[in-house]
């Protein structure tokens, strides 16, 4: 059905150009650090560089690539972020199963639930979770980048949603058939949530890849850090230590086109994978939620 009403093609124009300036809000701001770590110094330096590369160079980028420190906190974050996202996802769907099921069936759902609502409202604070860290040699250690988010309540609470909107027929068939509460759980309730786990696995994804807070809390060794961190010390903080620049080179970098050369890839794997997980965005949270 088409509406052809003044009114409604009025509001799909006026839509269009919102949505077109906000794309091109997101999109601008990229291709100019995309254009800077493409320039050479001078024009850099005298930000002479807008949406196009001035004096082509390749300089930056060969340095970034050839700095080991650099390849070691995207080597840091890729495994953050696998391990990280699997342990998110296992997790969070072992806990949304029984907090999915009625009070009579979970006895304590309720108290449950609260509890872990309560998380997300409340916090200890950053000093005794410091300490906690601290206490359970945790300090300088992978396992401090991924251990500590490992359960994520947000996550939980949106399959746990899901998890409702299965027809309740399916988990009886399987009951009838002798199937446990783990052989339900992997065996039907998996297949059918595919599109809601490749959702929240998006989630995660870009969670771990750009969390740096927690990098520079814990980590004395900056060799340690993931790449959020380190790009976090090297443009924020301006410590170029790490990148081991020799003053000859100075002549041919600039901070700037070096730190956009950094921010461009370590946006890159993101950029590739949203594209293929955006779909089940609406088709994953949305499923579901409409029942007869």
């Amino acid at each position: 059905m088409y509406h052809k009403t003044k009114a409604y093609r009025l509001f799909s124009v006026i839509n269009t150009i919102v949505l077109i300036i906000l794309s091109l809000l997101c999109i601008i701001p990229l291709i100019h650090v995309l254009a800077v770590s493409f320039s050479s110094k001078a024009a850099a330096d005298a930000n002479l560089v807008s949406l196009w590369p001035v004096n082509f160079s390749l300089e930056a980028y060969k340095k970034t690539i050839d700095n080991p420190v650099f390849l070691h906190s995207i080597w840091v974050s890729v495994k953050r972020t696998v391990i990280g996202t699997g342990l998110t996802l296992l997790l969070s769907f072992m806990a949304a199963y029984p907090l999915s099921k009625e009070n009579s069936v979970f006895k304590g759902r309720n108290f449950y639930s609260w509890l872990f609502v309560f998380t997300m409202i409340f916090s200890g604070g950053l000093v005794p979770f410091y300490i906690v860290i601290q206490k359970l040699h945790l300090m300088d250690s992978f396992w401090v980048l991924v251990l500590p988010g490992a359960v994520n309540v947000y996550l939980t609470i949106l399959l746990m949603n899901f998890f409702r909107g299965i027809p309740k027929e399916l988990e009886e068939a399987a009951f009838i058939d002798g199937a446990g509460h783990f052989r339900t759980l992997f065996s039907i309730f998996l297949p059918v949530s595919l599109p809601s786990i490749a959702t929240l696995a998006l989630f995660s994804v870009v969670f771990h890849w750009n969390s740096w807070f927690d990098g520079l809390l814990y980590m004395n060794n900056s060799k340690s850090f993931p790449l959020a961190t380190f790009l976090q010390t090297v443009i924020v903080q301006k410590d170029m230590s790490s990148m081991s620049i020799n003053p000859k080179e100075f002549e041919l970098l600039s901070q700037k086109t070096v730190n956009a050369a950094q921010i461009f890839i370590g946006a890159l794997p993101v950029l590739l994978v949203y594209p293929f997980l955006q779909k089940y965005f609406v088709k994953g949270l949305v499923m579901g939620s409409v029942k007869e």
